[in-house]
């Protein structure tokens, strides 16, 4: 019996260890959904709704404003915005004409922005007006339309917006600006467009979409995604959560659609269920939970910091939260104190899901049962083979209960990067099987997290799984936060660093950190450097970033004014 054949012992009832990918393309499966359910509301942003009736007129008449500006099949087309209406249409209009869409985070700096660009050399890009100040390297020859986020608000709220008070200006500054001269408006190009007739000429095996990441070198690459990469990992979710159902869930999209985790979970598993998706620009509990009064949310997709800013928010706001039937966390370990509290506060059901962009992204999900465990990875998906393997030789799969690299496959899993076809051979084996870059192990039926394979750091020797050390400090008194990272110390290797943020008030030592750390990981593991930190950097997904975390150490350590308290007594280690 394999592995993977174990770990499906703990499935959830109804869950089918295969699924049937659907033979078909994303626009394909939209129209299908739109034919069933056109009355049905599709789209809510600040209670604006669209149906799906109308999101594929608009739908089909983009694709005739993209057409005529030259896009055709196998074309990029680059986006540049936040959970907009714009944003969907303009996603679902691309991959229309059989063209590729490349996501881009429009907040992301100018130099990273450029450098995507230059990956993909698109030719066509649609982009937030307050975006298009990052685009100014882009030739003439490139065609740009630019999203204004207040046309998609509702009619009164527009109107509000035009009055001459601050808060109105600031309202509208803050959602647009004055696009530049060489920018043509996107909204009034569609409105003025007629309608696409001709199908979609991509097949399910065609490149669908291209989102950039980091993988698992941290070299920025675009993953290319096909439309069967996605219909698969649609259909394993659905099956995976057989309480959701057809033209009755209302699902919140809060994560960014430039993220694999908000664009297949957050945005298409809503549209291929008939749900109505409310759109957020950004992550903003007012905004969410104010929505939450007027169009109670029956799915939730998120983080572990967005779900604790929520439940904090939810009790100053009093804000009935028991629509929440069913919630998804990602990105980070999940505490089973945080998701106790939101069970109890929701009455629903939530669990975790692990993945990667290039498996479009969710490989492993926590069965909807009892018996999940809370901060698990889970155990994989229908249709997904998993090692555990030796992570210096990927044939060697190691003994029961031991630390080695998690690679899979899957119909969701991608077949390579963008024209980079030395990283595409770095991130697979030989054998075909993708390299996740993480170190797990598998205990009591489930796979747990260990650390990132580029993350551990060699402490004389010795491997240290930062995330473990994390564990221990974070249970410490007084720490409110805390990201452990490796620096360089001459012959031993590295020292373990630990950076924390304190709890008001609080006050803790080095020696105060090693003496709680040791009840419960090795000698080798403390930490021997201490950081004080007023926050710790994170992405847009909350998720700590242990590299800028590492940077501002070293930055520290260099400096005259120096914060860090170092452990010197090195003898007794």
């Amino acid at each position: 019996m394999t592995l993977t054949d174990q770990l499906r012992a703990q499935y959830a009832p109804g869950v089918p260890e295969t699924i049937e990918v659907p033979d078909q393309t994303i626009p394909a499966m939209v129209e299908e959904v739109a034919k069933r359910y056109p009355h049905q509301i599709a789209l809510d942003f600040f209670s604006r709704p669209t149906t799906y009736a109308q999101l594929m007129t608009r739908v089909r008449r983009a694709a005739t404003v993209l057409a005529n500006a030259g896009v055709r099949q196998g074309d990029r087309v680059a986006l540049a915005m936040p959970n907009c209406p714009q944003h969907v249409v303009a996603i679902l209009a691309t991959m229309h004409l059989g063209a590729i869409v490349v996501e881009h985070n429009p907040l992301a700096p100018d130099h990273e922005i450029h450098e995507e660009f230059n990956r993909h050399g698109a030719r066509v890009v649609i982009a937030w007006e307050k975006t298009l100040s990052k685009l100014t390297f882009l030739d003439r020859a490139t065609t740009v339309f630019a999203v204004n986020l207040t046309k998609a608000l509702p009619g009164p709220s527009q109107l509000l917006l035009k009055l001459p008070i601050k808060s109105a200006r600031t309202k509208r500054d803050a959602l647009s600006t004055r696009p530049p001269s060489w920018a043509r408006s996107w909204d009034q190009a569609v409105d003025q467009a007629p309608r696409w007739t001709t199908s979609c000429p991509a097949s399910p095996d065609d490149p669908a979409l291209l989102i950039h990441t980091g993988g698992t070198t941290g070299v920025p690459k675009a993953a290319c995604i096909t439309h069967r990469n996605l219909m698969a990992n649609i259909a394993q979710s659905i099956a995976w959560v057989p309480i959701l159902h057809e033209n009755a869930e209302v699902f919140y999209c809060v994560l960014p659609l430039f993220h694999a985790f908000g664009f297949t979970i957050g945005l298409l598993s809503g549209l291929r269920l008939g749900a109505t998706i409310a759109l957020f620009p950004k992550f903003d509990t007012t905004m969410i939970l104010t929505s939450q009064k007027r169009l109670p949310c029956t799915f939730f997709l998120g983080v572990p910091p967005m779900y604790e800013r929520l439940l904090t928010t939810a009790a100053t706001m009093d804000v009935d939260l028991t629509s929440m039937t069913f919630s998804l966390s990602g990105a980070m370990p999940l505490s089973a104190d945080l998701a106790s509290r939101w069970e109890e506060k929701t009455g629903g059901l939530m669990i975790e899901g692990y993945g990667m962009t290039e498996a479009s992204p969710i490989l492993l999900g926590s069965p909807l049962a009892k018996n999940r465990r809370p901060g698990a990875l889970g155990v994989p998906y229908p249709s997904t083979q998993i090692r555990i393997v030796d992570q210096d030789n990927p044939t060697k799969d190691v003994e029961d209960g031991e630390i080695g690299e998690l690679i899979a496959r899957g119909p969701q899993v991608f077949s390579g990067y963008w024209e980079q076809p030395e990283e595409t051979a770095e991130i697979f084996t030989e054998e075909g099987w993708l390299r996740t870059g993480d170190l797990v192990q598998v205990r009591d039926g489930f796979i747990y997290m260990a650390d990132r394979r580029k993350e551990m750091i060699n402490a004389s020797g010795f491997n240290v799984y930062p995330s473990q050390v994390e564990n221990a400090v974070r249970s410490m008194p007084g720490v409110r936060d805390v990201a452990v990272i490796g620096i360089p110390a001459g012959s031993t290797g590295e020292d373990v660093v630990a950076a924390i943020v304190l709890e008001a008030g609080a006050s803790i030592t080095l020696a105060d950190v090693r003496q709680w750390a040791e009840k419960s990981i090795a000698h080798y593991a403390l930490p021997r450097q201490l950081v004080v930190m007023t926050e710790l950097p994170r992405s847009q997904l909350g998720k700590v970033m242990r590299k800028r975390v590492r940077e501002q150490v070293m930055e520290v350590a260099d400096s005259a004014t120096t914060k860090i308290r170092q452990f010197t007594n090195r003898k007794n280690d």
